[in-house]
């Protein structure tokens, strides 16, 4: 059975374990055990090392994971989750596939002009997101997964997180076939 993180700003949701939970059903149905950043075991003292153990508890969910899905839902600004976005980094620079959905449509750029007032050039791409985020995915062979909720359930839908399950399991379906291929 593969593991698979959830990486995402669904941990910063007043429900989030609650969408933890969602989200870790699906996955099971689909054959995979989703390991949500919320599951590591540590210690509810509060402290200079809190952020620590945060880190290193996420960092081993993603090393034990054999794929992450991430929800590069705008989150706090114009882009995906930052934490998000590191996670998907990491996961594509220890090859591990990344599958990504998006529950908000516009552009990057469309997203950024609507919020910068700096006077800085935003780049014009025509992506959902940085560049850096989408052609990461891209590289692997997939495209962000976009819906379009209503604003009040951008957070909530988990429609593009369902067709993200289904890529990884076609993805590993393959995978075990061709292995077994002569």
């Amino acid at each position: 059975m593969a593991y698979v993180y959830l990486a995402g700003p669904d941990i910063f949701l007043p429900h989030a374990q609650e969408i933890g939970r969602l989200k870790k059903a699906r996955c099971e149905h689909h054959g995979f055990v989703g390991l949500f950043p919320l599951d590591a075991e540590l210690s509810l003292e509060r402290g200079d090392a809190m952020s620590t153990r945060i880190f290193e508890a996420n960092i081993a969910l993603m090393r034990r994971s054999d794929a992450v899905i991430a929800n590069l839902t705008p989150f706090r600004g114009p882009s995906a989750d930052v934490g998000a976005v590191f996670e998907i980094g990491f996961a594509f620079a220890l090859e591990k596939p990344v599958f990504a959905y998006t529950n908000h449509g516009a552009s990057y750029r469309e997203r950024a002009l609507n919020c910068a007032g700096d006077g800085m050039s935003v780049e014009n791409f025509g992506l959902l997101d940085n560049l850096m985020i989408v052609e990461a995915i891209r590289a692997q062979g997939w495209d962000i997964v976009v819906r379009d909720p209503p604003a009040e359930r951008r957070f909530e839908d988990l429609d593009g997180f369902e067709h993200c399950l289904r890529q990884a399991a076609a993805f590993f379906r393959r995978g075990r076939e061709g292995a077994a291929a002569p």
